[in-house]
Formats: C-alpha cells, structure tokens, sequence
C-alpha cells in the first residue's frame, strides 16, 4: 500500500526525470572521453588510446583568474583518474537513483570547478550552463528525486541506508 506522499505526481516526476538526465549529461563524456566515440573527444583519442581526458580541456579551456592553479593540472594522472571516477560515479548514481545525495553534491562541486576553470564564460558575462545543471542538483537534492523513476525508494529502505542516512 503507497502512502499519500508516495502517489506519482508531476513535479515528482519532473525531478526524476531531470535526474535522470543530469546523470546522462556525466555518463555521456565518460564514455566519449574513455572511448574516443568521435563527439568531443575525436576517435582514437580516448582514454583507452592513452589519451589524457582532461588534458584538452585544462591546457586549452582555462582561462581567467583560476587559469595558474587548473592549467597544471593538464594531463595530470591523478587528476585524469578524478575525473574520470566522478563522472562515472556521479552518472551512475544519477541514473540509478541509489546514493543520489552524495552525487548531486559531488557533481555540483565538479560542476563549479569546471565553471571556474573557465571564467568568464564566453557567451555571458555570469551565468552558464555549468552554474545551471549545478543548481538543477541542488534541486534532485533537496527533492529527494532518487525516489522516482529509480531504486532510489527500495535503497533508502535497506538496513545500511537507515543505518547510515548519508548514503541515501
């Protein structure tokens, strides 16, 4: 039997689906960038070829008052390794629905390191999209999306996750 608050409704459905597809929006460079599929990483250039993932954008993106302290960083094993992890596990969860707090948080903070990595942004002297799909995590956080259109009720139930509410 579903309680009132459980019945599907639009706005609840609105967040899992923007959840749903903030978790695409880090998946998607994940694989691109892992297997060079010819998008923004060109074919033969992904991180499988040896490729450095985030060489391109460290060395040839940064810019402005943050530029001394991303551009190092440039092709850096450690930081190619972050990077990649978090988009992954970020993506997954995302999708999954299952760890979606401690997600959204970590893609948020990504999120604005990449926002600072390229300041300003080209286009508009504030506001990019960077800054937006951070704030639509703030919003799958405080919304508890992971429980629509994903496992994100079932996780929640389970012994570890009522044992340690973080992990919800």
């Amino acid at each position: 039997m579903r309680l009132a608050d459980e019945r599907p409704r639009p706005d609840r459905l609105l967040w899992g689906l923007l959840r749903l597809m903030m978790g695409w929006i880090f998946l998607w460079p994940f694989l691109d960038k892992l297997f060079g599929l010819g998008f923004a990483t060109e074919q033969g250039s992904g991180w499988i070829d040896s490729s450095s993932p985030t060489f391109g954008f460290l060395e040839f993106g940064t810019r402005g008052p943050f530029k001394d302290i991303f551009q190092p960083m440039a092709g850096n094993v450690f930081a190619d390794w972050l990077f990649m992890i978090g988009l992954l596990g970020i993506g997954l969860a995302l999708v999954l629905g299952i760890g979606v707090r401690i997600a959204s948080v970590a893609g948020a903070v990504m999120l604005v390191l990449m926002w600072l990595a390229a300041l300003w942004p080209e286009h508009n002297p504030f506001l990019d999209d960077h800054l937006i799909y951070a704030f639509v995590l703030v919003g799958v956080y405080v919304t508890d999306a992971g429980r629509y259109l994903g496992f994100g009720r079932t996780w929640s139930e389970s012994a570890l996750v009522r044992a340690n509410p973080f992990l919800k």
